[in-house]
């Protein structure tokens, strides 16, 4: 059944028309609305600050994105994502920097686009390795799994051989023109890059909205709420959850890949086991097994931080907001744990869940029901 409200008179008969994308004109207006706002009126209006801070909220949609296919429509928990942005990332900038691509490619501009291809089905691969023990176990069992990605992709295996690679010791340099997208080099220009973020994120919503509502999206949906009903239907649960790991980490790497454009150096610290707690965090926040929850925690939590940061920059001279400056790091985990509390006590359903209300109460206004 739709959520959509419709003219009066006017039903479904089919289920594609219940899950179109524009069901009404209104609809369609605000998404075209939206698109002039996102591709015309931000670039207008902000400056490279706030742009870099657009960049820090569609790199975390596109981390939180693959933790809300597992946990939020799959059922399958997971505190190694970070694991797998890294993969991508690094992934990605090996083949920029030591891959010898074709030079029609190199003067086409096209190695970037398709080291980031390259990156998310390596980055999906991996997460199906990490992936399989949900064939056999589940909830803490499966969370001390996806942890020990972490710890054997990062830690080990990048930081003691990957890292390695070219005698760099820990960092691969990524200097300004290495990057180039088509005759745009990425050169720390936070437009260009805004503009790549938008397009990529975009896309995954896409791919990840049509899938799950399509035969697989309904089986991970089955798979969430009871698996064992979901394997008596004829669910082939094995196959789908591993379906889900590989998504969630093609997406992953997708994150990591668009994020080096962000980067002069990539280092293992830029990928710490903290950032898979925060995009678990994130959907939390916005909303578990929702899409828009995606969008608004990350939004919620990269304003918010940022808010908070200003906030404390301005009294940086004095003595208690130096050393606020000094300890920002550790204000900004304890504020994400109360954020988490918060939510959890106040609004366990997230903000996805009140934006849901306030369209119910703009389309049913002046009805109470």
């Amino acid at each position: 059944m739709s959520t959509t409200y419709l003219p009066c008179g006017v039903f479904h008969e089919t289920y594609a028309q219940d899950h179109a994308w524009f069901q009404t004109r209104f609809i369609r207006g605000k998404m075209i609305l939206l698109a002039l706002l996102l591709f015309l009126g931000v670039p207008a209006i902000a400056d490279g600050y706030w742009l870099s801070v657009c960049n820090s909220i569609g790199y975390t949609v596109l981390g939180a994105l693959g933790v809300q296919l597992l946990i939020g429509f799959c059922g399958q928990v997971t505190l190694g994502h970070a694991a797998f942005i890294a993969v991508g990332a690094y992934t990605s900038t090996l083949l920029i920097l030591e891959f010898p691509w074709p030079q029609v490619l190199m003067d086409l501009g096209l190695a970037y686009p398709l080291s980031i291809l390259i990156a998310a089905v390596m980055a999906g691969l991996w997460s199906v390795l990490f992936g399989l023990p949900s064939a056999k176990v589940k909830g803490f069992y499966l969370i001390l799994t996806t942890m020990a990605a972490q710890f054997i992709i990062v830690d080990f295996i990048i930081t003691q051989y990957v890292s390695q690679i070219g005698g760099r010791g820990q960092a691969f340099s990524l200097p300004p023109g290495t990057l180039k997208v088509g005759p745009w080099a990425i050169d720390g220009n936070d437009l260009r890059i805004y503009y790549m973020m938008l397009v990529l994120v975009i896309l995954c919503l896409v791919g990840v909205v049509n899938l799950l509502r399509s035969r697989v999206g309904r089986a991970w949906v089955a798979i969430r709420d009871n698996d064992i009903s979901a394997e008596v239907m004829g669910i082939n649960i094995v196959i789908y959850k591993l379906l889900a790991f590989f998504v969630a980490g093609f997406i992953g790497g997708i994150a990591g890949s668009f994020w080096i454009s962000n980067l002069a150096a990539i280092s293992p610290e830029h990928f710490p086991w903290s950032w898979s707690l925060w995009l678990v965090g994130v959907i939390l926040i916005g909303g578990v097994g929702s899409i828009h929850g995606t969008i608004f925690g990350s939004i919620f939590m990269v304003v918010v931080m940022e808010l908070l940061q200003l906030l404390v920059m301005q009294f940086a001279d004095t003595s208690w907001g130096s050393r606020f400056l000094m300890d920002f790091l550790f204000i900004k985990e304890a504020c994400f744990g109360l954020a988490i509390c918060a939510f959890m006590i106040f609004e366990p359903n997230g903000i996805a869940y009140r934006w849901w209300q306030s369209k119910n109460y703009f389309n049913l206004w002046p009805f109470s029901y």
